[in-house]
């Protein structure tokens, strides 16, 4: 039998009551809308090496088709951007959260470019991710509150190599709070996020000049083999098992070769993400 509690706590001399509700099970994001999204990629492959130091990044337009192809089938409307400086980053994410997401079940986007920890490259310099996603909290983006947004970011995020570990493989084994009769329910402003790093802080992440990314590529083999039919934080983690099992670098430098790479997930995410076809 499922009980309900109720917990007192003193806070400066007041109570306050936190209601503890029975957890009937994780429940889905409402995908029912008129709409599926919008989707924005962010493709920086040409940049200014006076002013950035980085070299141009052949093999991302492979990355921006295919993801293109992926999140087109899966129903959003996508845009692509190519070549971005910071300040034209900024101004795209800010336009995006402030479009009226009202009749649409999420928002996407993607960036693909060059990075450091905390910061992504636009062509003229770096900017900070958490200025890029800010825009789209709860409380600054009313229309995407208590829908999914997510970010998928294929970039660098420092410079240490992975030299990987050998490991003997082993099989292992395998709430949402109800308010009653609240028409508006409080939920926390950075929820409903969820950041895909294509690499963990501090790593390099790797990407092929003819075949794209380890991230990417892993990414759309998952969406397009298991899209219909498998949760999004399950698919992560088949993103997650491609990249680190399948990948090793290969170099002609005997540092940088049979490198590893593990991708990053940060979820704030509160349900489940299905993009059941409708």
């Amino acid at each position: 039998m499922t009980t309900t509690s109720t917990d007192a706590y003193p806070i400066g001399g007041r109570e306050t009551v936190l209601m503890t509700k029975p957890v009937a099970g994780l429940s889905e994001y409402n995908f029912s809308h008129k709409r599926r999204g919008k989707a924005l990629i962010i493709n920086n492959r040409n940049f200014d090496a006076m002013l950035t130091g980085q070299m141009d990044r052949d093999g991302t337009d492979i990355d921006a088709d295919a993801i293109t192809a992926r999140l087109t089938d899966l129903g959003f409307d996508v845009d692509v951007l190519h070549n971005l400086t910071t300040t034209k980053m900024s101004f795209a994410l800010r336009n995006a959260a402030e479009e009226d997401h009202s009749d649409a079940d999420c928002f996407v986007c993607v960036i693909l470019s060059h990075g450091r920890d905390g910061r992504v490259y636009g062509i003229d310099g770096t900017i900070t991710i958490e200025s890029l996603l800010r825009h789209f909290k709860g409380d600054e983006c009313q229309t995407l509150a208590g829908k999914p947004k997510l970010f998928f970011i294929q970039a660098c995020r420092g410079t240490k190599f992975d030299h990987g570990a050998e490991v003997t493989d082993a099989a292992t084994d395998e709430g949402m709070d109800e308010i009653d009769a609240a028409p508006v329910v409080r939920i926390p402003s950075e929820a409903d996020i969820m950041i895909a790093y294509s690499t963990v802080p501090g790593h390099f992440s790797w990407r092929n000049n003819v075949d794209g990314s380890w991230f990417i590529q892993a990414l759309c083999r998952v969406l397009k083999e298991h899209s219909h039919d498998m949760d999004l934080m399950h698919m992560m983690t088949f993103v997650n098992q491609i990249v680190a099992y399948e990948h090793a670098s290969c170099t002609d430098d005997d540092f940088t070769s049979n490198m590893k790479q593990i991708p990053s997930i940060v979820s704030m995410l509160t349900k489940l993400v299905y993009f059941r076809r409708n």
